[in-house]
């Protein structure tokens, strides 16, 4: 899904933040607007800001590092660099991360450094294959960078740049992509509900946005979704008088959420119950594994490779959330004046904008920029203000 593509080729403001998702040209047919569920509108005030987060992003110009190496004694399987893309591709990613493992067979132990995204999927995937795990991490979740993703499916988003990518690598995504979605799909319907259906809609009055300022020089970014049109649903372009938005360009689409702080709880859980250990480590360089007793590692340590290894290759890419008080009669998403939100159950995602997915590329910079969440709290405000009036 690309909810920075969706309304492209329509008069509106155009988002590239993450992977495309091919829009359907079928249009929606009018019909009266109290035939549409009234959407509550997001109570966006400054004042319900609880926090304000900042992820970086591991970007790799060719894709994901999913290579094996011979450090001392230890094999190390790396599993990281995966763009915005870590929780949509984990279960695909971390299933051949396993496999590379195993390799050869009387494999009893395996050690997965790192504790989130793929850290987990990889401990969970090793452990169903009948190995004993133990994750070594300086942090696990809600503390690791991964908890601080806006939790939508975005398989293609900062993947790759498109040409640098090696010429296997469009079919390796289609089968991440697709045991990733298998995966997720398991996981609907379960208590505390961490991964569900949303809608998102897509809100725009015709105008395009600028570019941001701080990103001049523009990279061309892979784009494989289009390969996945046989299992996502399409985008729907809404009739006038069939929604409660102010606006000339109205679309709709849904998609796999995740609810990351019980997906995460749900995953530390399940691996602890079959007997995962957690333990809290700090490796500075690759020397450091050799004090670990387990003679083949996974890597899943994502941004942190690019000093654990050395890795110029990582490229930080910045996001900012603000975070607002969870509203529960609130379950769906916008995209409105370059301001993505998400009400997820534990609180209200709202990610800074700026056009294209060069926004905050090559930007190592965590500390929070309060000035911006407020402005862009204050927009969906304005939209949810009119909104409200519409729906009276």
């Amino acid at each position: 899904m690309n909810r920075r593509a969706f309304l492209a080729g329509g008069g509106a403001t155009v988002f590239t933040a993450c992977a495309p998702r091919k829009p359907s040209a079928a249009i929606v047919p009018a019909a009266p607007l109290a035939a549409v569920p009234p959407l509550a509108p997001i109570r966006a005030q400054v004042d319900r800001m609880f926090r304000i987060t900042v992820c970086l992003r591991p970007f790799r110009a060719q894709g994901p590092r999913m290579d094996v190496e011979t450090v001392g004694d230890k094999r190390v399987v790396h599993n990281y660099g995966h763009g915005g893309s870590g929780w949509s591709l984990s279960w695909g990613s971390s299933s051949l991360a396993v496999e590379k493992a195993l390799e050869g067979g009387g494999v009893r132990e395996v050690g997965v450094i790192g504790c989130g995204a793929l850290g987990l999927t990889s401990a969970l995937l090793a452990q169903r294959a009948g190995v004993k795990v133990t994750i070594y991490a300086k942090e696990r979740p809600p503390d690791v960078r991964s908890a601080r993703a806006t939790g939508l499916w975005t398989p293609d988003s900062r993947i790759a740049l498109a040409g640098h990518a090696p010429a296997n690598f469009p079919a390796l995504w289609d089968r991440m992509a697709r045991t990733s979605w298998k995966m997720y799909e398991s996981y609907l319907g379960v208590a505390g509900d961490p991964v569900e259906w949303m809608d998102s809609y897509m809100v725009s009055n015709g105008v395009s946005g600028q570019r941001s300022q701080q990103s001049p020089q523009q990279l061309e970014f892979a784009k494989y979704n289009q390969s996945l049109d046989d299992i996502l649903p399409q985008v729907e372009r809404l009739a006038p008088g069939t929604h409660p938005f102010p606006a000339k360009v109205v679309s709709r689409m849904s998609n796999l959420t995740f609810h990351v702080a019980s997906l995460s709880r749900v995953l530390v859980n399940d691996f602890l119950i079959e007997g995962g250990r957690i333990e809290h480590a700090e490796f500075r360089t690759p020397n450091d594994l050799a004090s670990l007793p387990q003679r083949v590692l996974i890597d899943c340590t994502g941004y942190g490779a690019r000093a654990l290894w050395s890795d110029e290759s990582v490229v930080p890419v910045r996001g900012q959330i603000a975070w607002l008080i969870p509203q529960p009669e609130a379950r769906y998403g916008l995209i409105y004046d370059n301001v993505f939100v998400l009400s997820r159950r534990d609180g209200i995602v709202v990610q800074d904008g700026g056009i294209g997915e060069m926004e905050g590329y090559n930007n190592a910079d965590e500390s929070p920029d309060r000035a911006a969440a407020e402005n862009s709290v204050r927009k969906i405000a304005a939209l949810c203000g009119q909104m409200a009036v519409r729906q009276r």
